[in-house]
């Protein structure tokens, strides 16, 4: 199985939100990627026409290169979602004009998380009153996926981060999980969220094919303590999960594609263009 067969078009129509994908079904895939110089020019050597790309945003960066990468990906034919930091965007104002520009380019979802931001930049300090002036400013016609933590996320019980979800899920398309390496794992967090009312469709979020040491650094500063378990494991299951010292996320996406929970696949790239296409 390869990044560009993954990116194949998909025969089955995409499920409808809330319902999981029929067992067998190839699921969609968005490849993630860090706004930075001269990745729009790799990306377009590296990746299939046509394919699904986000786009982070960093909090020492702010909104400005995520949307001016996004936009340039727009217009070279990839389907791009640029993620939006609520604690990043400066004011109401600039907000507007961030969705002008989408609209301009063809951008029709964004990524809306909280953010890192020590002290937010302007007038949101969470995802859920950005949702709204989103939705408002935009007329609707900008449809916004969250974020969801299967492993869960430092400073935040599970309790707090499904009544946010209950919260914002009329606001938005969908939830992206954090990073993760267990395919079990993710599969029972969609599953609970769809059991505690939560209807929206999951997406899971692996990593792809990224150097050992990389993946432990990212594994560290997010917090996913269970997924460093399986990095750190030797025998069949390490191998399995590292080749030549690099993740492999072939077992993981073949799983998930078993299993009826997640709506497609989310893949972290860490900017590694070298393996998306192999």
């Amino acid at each position: 199985m390869t990044i560009r067969s993954l990116l194949a078009p998909v025969a089955a129509p995409t499920p409808a939100e809330g319902q999981a994908g029929k067992s067998g079904t190839v699921l969609p895939v968005r490849m993630q990627i860090i706004p930075s110089e001269g990745i729009a020019a790799g990306i377009q050597a590296a990746v299939p026409p046509g394919a699904q790309l986000t786009v982070t945003c960093l909090p020492r960066q702010g909104v400005g290169p995520t949307i001016r990468t996004a936009i340039e990906l727009a217009y070279l034919g990839f389907e791009v979602v640029p993620h939006l930091a609520a604690r990043s965007i400066e004011s109401r104002e600039q907000l507007a004009g961030v969705v002008r520009n989408c609209h301009d380019a063809g951008i029709t979802e964004v990524f809306a998380v909280g953010g890192d931001a020590g002290e937010p930049a302007g007038p949101y300090d969470s995802s859920l009153p950005f949702l709204e002036d989103l939705a408002e400013v935009s007329g609707g016609r900008i449809r916004a996926g969250v974020a969801g933590y299967p492993e869960g996320r430092p400073g935040h019980s599970e309790l707090h981060m499904l009544d946010a979800l209950l919260e914002k899920q009329h606001l938005a398309s969908s939830v992206v999980t954090q990073l993760c390496l267990s395919a079990p794992r993710i599969q029972w967090y969609a599953q609970t969220l769809r059991r505690e009312g939560v209807r929206l469709p999951v997406w899971a979020g692996v990593p792809g094919a990224v150097p050992r040491a990389q993946l432990i650094r990212a594994a560290l500063k997010i917090g996913v303590g269970p997924s460093l378990t399986l990095l750190n494991r030797r025998g069949p299951l390490g191998r399995r999960l590292l080749q030549d010292g690099r993740y492999s996320s072939e077992a993981i996406v073949a799983e998930l594609q078993r299993g009826e929970a997640v709506e497609g696949i989310h893949l972290y790239t860490f900017n590694n263009l070298a393996g998306l296409g192999s």
